[in-house]
This record gives C-alpha cells, structure tokens and sequence, in this order.
C-alpha cells in the first residue's frame, strides 16, 4: 500500500452526457469575487438542457453565500470515474426560502480521469480486531476506496479470517462523524521507521472487501476532495 505518486492525468474535453449529472449531485462551487477563489459544496436541483443548470446556494457557517447576478463560477463534479470542470455565470437569484440559483449551461467542459485506487494521505486512529479477540489500535496513514495502510505499535497475529478495521470519517459539509466497519484482508506487512518514542512500527497494507456503498461513497468523496482542494495527499 505504499508506493510513488500517481502520474497526473491529462484532461479532456467532456460532452454534458459524459459527465454524468444526476439530480441531487453534490458539487463545488468556487466564487471568485475575492482576490482568492472561496470554494463551498453545494447539489444540483436540475436543468434545462442548453439553457441553463439549478443548483442550490452553498451554505458556510450556517448561512447562505453571498451571490449576484453576473457573478463568475467554477463548478466541479465528481462522476464515480472523472472529476469534471467547467465555468459559469449567475443568471438569476431565487431567495429564501428557495435559496438556489440558475446559471448558464456547461458549454465547455474538462474532465480528468479519477484512478479508482488513489490513496490520500490521511492521519487518523483506528482499531483492528481479529476472528478470534485479538484488538490492536493503531492509525491510518494512506486510504482509498480499495484499502488502507495502518501502522500499530503491535504486530497483529497472523490469520487466515479477514479482520475488521474501525475508523470514524468525518463527511462534508456539516462534519457529521461516521463510524465505518469494514473487513479486510492483510496484503503485505512491513517494517516502518520506529515511533517517537523508540518503539518499533508495524505497516500493514489492507483490502477492503465487500464495503458497504455508503461508505465506498464517502472514501470516494474523500479522494475527490482530494483531488481538486489538496494534491500533495494523493499518493
């Protein structure tokens, strides 16, 4: 489960069938209103094709963003395969309690390729138990739709049962915290650079089987934010 970094893919050109849309998709919006682009999450109500695309005004901190009519977008998208882009333009504003807004129709829209098995670095606690009682804590270093990479102070016994691997996930954007189980297969074991404290560090890659689809959902939305908000995590 370690291993270099993913070669960038190239981007291409996307027709408004290839990317997939689909009511109530989550996407973000980046405005650029500020010297610095201010990215939110936001979905889709729908569309009038080749007029103009509803989506509902992001929210932060509670309240609605600030939004005008002629304001320029960025709007990105996350398919299940590819990371879509395009621009747009607010053509109208529809208040409280509507809160959404119509902007004009992707015309030109590029797409890049998500490798199904990206890893994002992560640094998060999680808990290993085995068939037969064994329980280790340890932290995930690296994880992706496939697996995860865990290093424990502990080696865990060597099985042939799956063991089940629990990390809590904190999903976007309200940060509500989801506890995932998932089971998995030791792939490969190693050594790692010892703790701070001198004590040694086991490295433990894992594949996850049978996920359930919420959370091969989530872990999806976890590379894809990834992706397009922080590239130095993506190995």
């Amino acid at each position: 489960m370690t291993g270099t970094a993913a070669p960038e893919a190239t981007p291409q050109q996307f027709t408004f069938e290839q990317m997939n849309l689909q009511v109530g998709m989550r996407l973000q919006v980046i405005t650029h209103r500020a010297l610095r682009p201010a990215q939110n999450f936001s979905s889709v109500i729908g569309w009038v094709k080749d007029e103009y695309l509803i989506i509902k005004i992001p929210f932060e901190q509670g309240a609605p963003i600030a939004l005008g009519e002629g304001d320029k977008l960025t709007l990105r998208v996350f398919s299940g395969v590819n990371v879509c882009s395009f621009n747009a333009i607010v053509e109208r504003i529809f208040g409280r309690p509507l809160l959404y807004a119509h902007v004009t129709f992707p015309k030109q829209i590029q797409g890049t390729s998500l490798r199904m098995a990206m890893r994002v670095k992560v640094d998060i606690p999680a808990q290993v138990r085995t068939a037969a009682g064994f329980e280790q804590v340890g932290f995930l270093v690296n994880l992706s739709v496939s697996g995860a990479l865990m290093h424990t102070k502990k080696p865990i016994p060597e099985e042939v049962e799956p063991v089940a691997v629990q990390f809590t996930l904190l999903t976007e954007p309200d940060k509500r915290q989801v506890i995932i189980t998932a089971k998995a297969s030791i792939r490969n074991v190693n050594a790692a650079e010892p703790w701070p404290d001198g004590r040694p560090r086991y490295a433990y890659g894992m594949q996850f089987i049978d996920l359930d689809p919420a959370h091969y959902m989530m872990l999806q939305n976890l590379t894809y934010q990834a992706l397009i908000t922080d590239r130095q995590k993506i190995v």
